[in-house]
């Protein structure tokens, strides 16, 4: 099972960050044991100090696919969850200062928290999927997938060009703006259309 990740996907969240607009996407890859499921908590670090929440929308990856074209790539994925991409940011920004690579600010145990997945089907339109992320009960991050600049097809089309997609795969689309800090105590929760489906209390 992988864990691929698409970067720099909202135009907002470009913007927040003082990023350039990709004409391809851009996409990296987490360990799964980054993984935290059945919304057990996140432990902070003690090698960051700036730990940030950034919300997505996941893909699960339902069959093998290799060179998939955009017009079938819809049939590769059939469920889609919500999942927090932790992210050193501290970290982050020394990497890329360096022009270094940056797994370490975001494959790092525990940094990818996700929720229960609804299958594709319950959805009327999966290019406007409304979704978003509540800190301490306060709404911090709100998107849809229509505001992707690359769709589900394209994203997946692009990543098969170079890996081969294999049942179980998840593939975490990118987050709109708002992203933050956490701190001990905080408790986040994701929502899709309004369902929450992802809880994780920061110890």
């Amino acid at each position: 099972m992988k864990i691929l990740c698409i970067g720099r996907n909202y135009k907002d969240h470009i913007k927040e960050l003082n990023s350039v607009l990709p004409s391809e996407p851009v996409f990296f890859m987490k360990p799964d044991t980054s993984l935290v499921t059945r919304n057990r908590p996140f432990y902070l670090p003690d090698f960051s100090n700036e730990i940030h929440y950034e919300v997505e929308l996941v893909l699960k990856i339902c069959k093998v696919g290799k060179n998939i074209q955009q017009k079938f790539a819809s049939s590769y994925y059939d469920e889609i969850g919500v999942g927090i991409d932790f992210t050193a940011r501290d970290l982050q920004t020394k990497c890329k200062e360096k022009g270094l690579p940056w797994l370490i600010s975001k494959g790092f145990d525990n940094a990818s928290p996700i929720g229960k997945f609804l299958n594709k089907s319950a959805f009327q339109d999966v290019h406007n999927i409304s979704f978003h992320l509540e800190k301490n009960g306060q709404i911090v991050q709100q998107s849809s997938s229509h505001e992707m600049i690359f769709s589900f097809e394209e994203i997946i089309s692009y990543i098969s060009r170079f890996i081969t997609l294999k049942m179980g795969d998840m593939i975490f689309t990118g987050t709109p703006s708002g992203v933050g800090p956490i701190v001990i105590g905080d408790r986040l929760e994701a929502f899709i259309e309004n369902q929450k489906l992802l809880g994780c209390s920061v110890k």
